[in-house]
């Protein structure tokens, strides 16, 4: 007998959460609907789901009040948004949120089903205890930790992980902007490339306190990391 997949999926168009539930359960997903923000975090704390989609116009609590309130308490769980809306910065705040991916509609239920299992492959993370070091600071990527000399740790996001563990695996290489955006965003528009560049910012300011760590940007191919 196959493992469902547990999928929390947040939608206040009756019509199309049903489709979404009904197209999913059929591939094996265990689908929890709800429709509204607020009764979908009651249900993300009482079902724990292994994914969650969120509409990001919803009554009550919108999807992206919802997702800040998740990200605060589990990091680590991925996150897709469903939207209409097309703005640049509404993508960028998506991203920043700590969502993980960014589905505008309309879209094809293939569209979704292989974004959904992209984002479960990446999350397979080998619980190891592999600690990277990278001048005085330890990187704990299993643990998502950057710790500086013998300081308290600070917690990283599932995103500012996953991108520190490729560019420090390419250490002194440039890291391909196009190859780590299909890596870990699914796709390398512009919307992404803006997020891309977003949590480049943030892992900078945190690996400030050793001089020598540098992301450089090589324009047109992409980051590299120098120590």
């Amino acid at each position: 007998m196959v493992d469902k997949i547990k999928l929390l999926l947040a939608e206040d168009e009756a019509a199309l959460g049903q489709i979404i539930q009904e197209s999913l359960e059929t591939r094996d997903f265990e689908v929890i609907l709800c429709d509204n923000g607020e009764r979908a975090f009651d249900k993300y704390q009482s079902e724990s789901p292994e994914l969650l989609v969120l509409d990001v116009m919803m009554p009550k609590k919108d999807g992206f009040t919802l997702a800040k309130e998740i990200r605060a308490i589990d990091d680590a769980i991925p996150i897709i948004f469903l939207t209409a809306k097309s703005q640049t910065a509404d993508v960028v705040e998506g991203f920043s949120i700590g969502g993980n991916d960014y589905l505008k509609k309309p879209f094809s239920m293939e569209e979704l089903i292989v974004r959904i299992h992209n984002l479960l492959n990446r999350t397979q993370v080998q619980k190891t205890s592999t600690v990277l070091g990278i001048g005085d600071y330890s990187f704990d990527f299993p643990k998502q930790q950057l710790k500086f000399q013998n300081e308290e740790p600070n917690q990283l996001t599932h995103r500012e992980a996953h991108l520190l563990f490729h560019l420090i695996k390419n250490k002194n290489q440039v890291l391909d902007r196009s190859l780590i955006l299909n890596k870990l965003w699914g796709t390398d528009d512009f919307f992404s490339a803006r997020s891309m560049d977003v949590f480049i910012s943030k892992l900078r300011k945190k690996l400030k306190k050793d001089e020598n760590i540098q992301i450089i940007n090589v324009r047109g191919f992409g980051y590299k990391l120098t120590v």
